[in-house]
């Protein structure tokens, strides 16, 4: 095929990783696909030579750097990198330790860093690519419960702007991601839990807790549509910097919009009133 791409896939075990592997190769593309146990891609995706399942730790630069490498050894080059690899855990910020902070920040953020700087090396080279970077809607608006993933994922929001402007001369796009509620394993597997749990913390608790036991299952998004909107993109001359995925993601994020304007509006005096005025500036000269 003339238009056959490789795609690096990381978090390709299940949720909306698995779905995108299972559709490009359907579509007669090339995936190195990653998980912390290549049994599971193979359960999941069966073998072919077009398919090559990694055993990758993402916190571990060193993986991840011999992961790219293999990919590029195995079929020649690299096309499409897909950082979708992370999970969300509970809890007030109070709550969480150190290390449950820093392990959140390892997989949703650092991993996503690690195969960018391990990536990048051989799309800038080429003098093309595309790079998506999963973030979230909490990755554009906090809630209560979920600080270490809202670090992480407006920290994806972010590198993804600056990612974007630095690779643009060598032809290399990027796409940071930002779906809603999409019926996937993530709920059921993805969300855990801070082990400590403070009293007066309930009702965070409450409303994680609710989360998992009732959205599970009732997601309005699609996952079959979300991958195959990432897939359009991968055809478009100038693809957008930011997507968001599914009609509640929009509104969520119109509403976050709309919330932020009306607070920044109302204090814009006290916020302007923060310049140096000029006549003072000129007479201390």
């Amino acid at each position: 095929m003339d238009n056959q791409k490789v795609w690096y896939i990381t978090g390709a075990s299940k949720g909306m990783g698995l779905a995108l592997t299972k559709l490009v190769l359907s579509q007669g593309h090339r995936v190195a696909a990653t998980s912390r146990k290549t049994a599971d891609l193979i359960k999941e995706v069966g073998t072919s030579n077009s398919f090559l399942p990694l055993t990758v730790d993402l916190a571990d630069e060193n993986c991840v750097k011999k992961s790219i490498d293999q990919t590029v050894q195995h079929f020649g080059r690299i096309d499409v990198v897909v950082n979708n690899a992370g999970y969300a855990l509970g809890g007030a910020i109070e709550e969480l330790t150190d290390q449950e902070f820093r392990e959140t920040l390892d997989i949703n953020l650092f991993g996503t860093v690690n195969v960018i700087r391990w990536a990048m090396p051989y799309l800038r080279k080429q003098r093309s690519g595309h790079i998506f970077n999963f973030a979230s809607v909490a990755g554009y608006r906090g809630s209560s419960g979920g600080g270490s993933y809202n670090a992480a994922k407006f920290a994806v929001v972010g590198l993804s702007e600056a990612l974007a402007e630095e690779v643009k001369p060598f032809g290399v796009k990027v796409t940071v991601i930002a779906p809603g509620y999409f019926r996937t394993s993530f709920i059921a597997t993805g969300m855990m839990e801070a082990k400590r749990k403070i009293e007066d913390y309930a009702p965070v608790h409450e409303k994680y807790d609710y989360l998992i036991e009732h959205m599970d299952g009732r997601q309005v998004g699609d996952p079959e549509k979300a991958v195959a909107a990432l897939v359009q993109l991968t055809k478009e001359a100038n693809p957008p910097v930011h997507l968001l995925l599914g009609a509640d993601a929009f509104q969520m994020l119109l509403n976050k919009q709309a919330a932020d304007r009306k607070e920044f509006d109302q204090w814009k005096d006290l916020t302007c009133s923060t310049n140096i005025v000029e006549s003072l500036a000129a007479e201390n000269n």
